[in-house]
């Protein structure tokens, strides 16, 4: 069997199981809740695996993995660290268990409603609507980029065939399934990553370019003392701190990443689900950024042509790698992306169903009606990143404007949520308009071409928290209506968690 037919064969054999999937599930989200949030009875292995998938993409394998290892070479691996200590680890111990009891115990589907509750403002909400839906864009047509560059050199197909190949493989999981779908698609999409990213480090490692582990990492070593990379420069050691810290800390603000924590059944399953989550994190992430520390020893000083996004998609093609593997590698960021993809979009899509029509123009549309809403609106959400995946934006800037205007909107006044009932409507809008800004600034002034987008991202998140914290005293203090706190959103006991009944059968 040729290279062609075998890559094509697997990718085939993955399009069928997503289908499946889809078709299987379709009749079991035909509510609101059971689309967004699955009955809120999602097991450890469901939620964790879900999460990671989410996490990872082919952002991370292709844009962040290539990008960082040109530019930071081994050093690059302490991103894949971070991501699985802070964003995984750190994130399930400090926002699971407390964003499971809020939600449940309050019937809350979305953040704008989370924002809604605690502060008691609907324009809270509808700001968040906004910066939900018109900002998960980027990041969604990002992971079209992704995968279009590495289909591009390992199918020599069009990009433009790509980028559809990948929306409709999206569209049939959320359309047809909804959040339970996406849920068990991801739980078999994560065994795969697994897999798939296991062989990809042992056959780059020993291939010929690296020469073995002890090999390739001594090489790479001379390689960084001879180009100043060992130690990094102040200004590359500062890039490199703030990508760590937006790809690991800006997930803690991402309401498709805490989307996760809602549908979780128990707390017995939040701990289990960290332990997953974190070992996934770390297999991952730090094997594909490994991977793309090596770049330099496949390419030396000159950049290959097509650029930073190029880079991990020639050194898979040039890696030698056989052709069934070559199939599981493009399944495996196909697995990715279609995973964080459906993530986005649910999330963004469910938001605008229930937190715009629902709550404001269509109060009395019914339940299935709006799931029906819900899934229209992904298809055109999909259309919309498709058309923004065509702007000639990097991948890595591309996210970083994203998660930096999102994380640096919501990250202080979420986790402030939780934790203090000393913040108050005031100190939220101070954190959420002022860690927008900050982000969102820079960014529109250089027409979205900045390459500081992470450092301007750690500072959005970062003075958010300032502004949330002097907001709340300032407005308490002065005897403001917004600073009145909200003591009934941590009252109330949670609710026990629904459980399938098994019924005896009838003697």
């Amino acid at each position: 069997m040729d290279k062609m037919t075998t890559i094509w064969l697997v990718i085939a054999v993955y399009g069928v199981f997503m289908l499946a999937v889809g078709i299987l599930n379709s009749r079991k989200s035909a509510g609101m809740e059971d689309f967004t949030v699955g009955g809120r009875n999602a097991g450890a292995w469901l939620s964790a695996l879900s999460y990671g998938t989410a996490y990872f993409s082919a952002v991370m394998f292709i844009g962040y993995s290539g990008g960082s290892g040109w530019s930071f070479g081994l050093w690059s691996v302490l991103v894949g660290i971070g991501n699985a200590l802070i964003g995984s680890l750190l994130a399930w111990l400090v926002l699971a268990k407390r964003t499971r009891e809020v939600t449940c115990r309050l019937k809350i589907s979305s953040m704008p409603q989370l924002f809604e509750k605690r502060f008691g403002s609907k324009k809270m909400r509808m700001f968040a609507c906004v910066i939900i839906f018109v900002f998960l864009i980027p990041y969604s047509a990002s992971v079209y980029k992704g995968l279009t560059s590495v289909c591009s050199v390992l199918l020599g197909i069009d990009e433009q065939v790509c980028m559809i190949m990948i929306a409709l493989a999206s569209a049939v999981v959320l359309v047809l399934g909804g959040y339970m779908a996406t849920l068990k698609a991801d739980f078999v999409q994560g065994f795969v990553m697994m897999f798939g990213v296991s062989a990809l480090l042992v056959l780059v490692v020993i291939g010929p370019k690296v020469g073995g582990l002890t090999e390739g990492v001594s090489r790479m070593m001379d390689y960084m003392k001879q180009n100043e990379m060992a130690p990094l420069s102040t200004s590359a050691a500062i890039s490199l701190v703030a990508t760590i810290l937006m790809t690991s800390f800006g997930t803690w603000g991402l309401p498709q990443m805490i989307h996760k924590y809602y549908g979780i059944r128990d707390d017995r399953e939040v701990r289990r689900g960290t332990i997953i989550s974190t070992f996934f994190a770390l297999l991952i992430s730090g094997g594909g950024y490994f991977i793309g520390s090596f770049s330099h020893l496949f390419f030396g000083n000159t950049m290959p042509e097509g650029g930073k996004d190029y880079i991990v998609p020639l050194m898979l093609e040039e890696a030698g790698l056989p052709n069934i593997l070559i199939g599981v590698v493009l399944v495996l960021l196909i697995s990715a992306s279609v995973s964080t993809l459906a993530s986005i979009t649910l999330t963004a899509c469910s938001t605008v169903s229930m937190d715009v029509v629902k709550a404001t123009l269509a109060p009395k549309m019914k339940d299935r009606n709006l799931a029906a809403l819900t899934k229209g609106l992904c298809l055109v959400f999909v259309v919309m990143s498709y058309l923004i995946a065509n702007y000639p934006t990097p991948i890595l800037e591309m996210m970083s404007y994203s998660w930096g205007i999102i994380s640096g909107s919501f990250l202080a006044p979420y986790l402030l949520s939780l934790y203090w009932k000393g913040i108050n409507r005031a100190g939220a809008w101070a954190g959420m308009a002022g860690g927008f800004l900050i982000a969102f600034v820079p960014a529109a002034g250089s027409g979205f071409t900045t390459p500081n987008g992470p450092v301007y991202a750690c500072l959005a998140m970062a003075m958010s928290f300032v502004l949330c914290w002097g907001g709340s005293l300032l407005a308490k203090r002065m005897g403001w209506k917004s600073g009145e706190e909200n003591p009934a959103f941590y009252e109330a006991e949670v609710p026990a968690a629904p459980r399938k009944k098994l019924h005896r059968a009838k003697k």
